[in-house]
């Protein structure tokens, strides 16, 4: 969703303060597994949480995240397996950070939602204001790499607090949160397309509605029948996620090398 007018603006770099592009092209792939990845983390997390002890679980999932997440700053170039590595992890742990604030602090899920809100909007604007551009073609120096991941976790957490928000505190279902999210993940697209919507705008507010997406979807899979899903199991979904996902890695990790 970024044109080449986005990608005028911004800023040259000097040689040595430049790294190979470190994040994928916006292709349909990429939105794909994006989705994908959503849910495997909230099903992944709920799972964690009712079969192993609670701090050791986020321990787990804290200790993955640092490490997909150092793995991939160290790197000098986009390798797909790493890449999405880190993102299942921020997706796993960022849904357990949203849940601890409603489950264990007793944060309503209205108030966290607005306070992601809050994280998101701060963090995009200490990275524009630091760097003059969000686009996505411009991750190319380390800070801008640090930006871009203190995005996507803080889109993740958003995005657990909103499903959750109108799943249970809206009484939708997760179904109908599903269909609700669809709608307004196509928004920006069409935007983007027949109203010439910044490219940039049209990326991230789609990125953002990726994470209630995929997590409304396989919560109504895996979640019992008595809390509106289909009772397939959180594990059981986790596993059919995972398989997906590592297909779809390892057709671009081929892809990449061919590249």
């Amino acid at each position: 969703m970024v044109t080449s007018r986005d990608l005028e603006q911004i800023p040259r770099l000097s040689p040595t303060s430049r790294l190979i592009q470190k994040v994928p092209e916006a292709t349909a792939i990429f939105w794909i597994v994006k989705v994908l990845t959503t849910g495997m983390g909230e099903t992944t997390s709920d799972y964690l949480a009712h079969h192993v002890d609670p701090p050791i679980a986020v321990g787990i999932a804290g200790a993955g995240l640092v490490a997909a997440l150092l793995l991939q700053l160290v790197l000098r170039r986009y390798v797909p397996w790493i890449y999405w590595l880190a993102v299942v992890m921020v997706s796993v742990f960022g849904t357990m950070a949203a849940d601890v604030l409603h489950v264990v602090l007793g944060v309503p899920y209205a108030v966290s939602t607005a306070f992601f809100v809050l994280v998101l909007a701060a963090v995009f604007a200490t990275w524009y204001a630091s760097e003059k551009t969000l686009s996505i073609h411009s991750i190319f120096t380390r800070r801008r790499e640090v930006f871009y991941w203190a995005t996507v976790m803080a889109t993740f957490a958003l995005g657990t607090a909103a499903g959750d928000l109108t799943a249970t505190t809206m009484r939708l279902g997760y179904l109908a949160s599903a269909g609700l999210f669809a709608v307004l993940i196509a928004i920006p697209a069409l935007a983007y397309w027949k109203l010439r919507v910044n490219g940039i705008l049209a990326f991230w507010l789609a990125y953002i509605v990726t994470r209630p997406l995929g997590a409304s979807v396989a919560d109504w899979m895996g979640l019992p029948v008595s809390r509106g899903g289909l009772d397939w199991g959180t594990g059981t979904v986790s596993l059919g996620l995972t398989i997906i996902i590592a297909v779809f890695v390892g057709y671009l990790t081929i892809k990449a090398r061919r590249d």
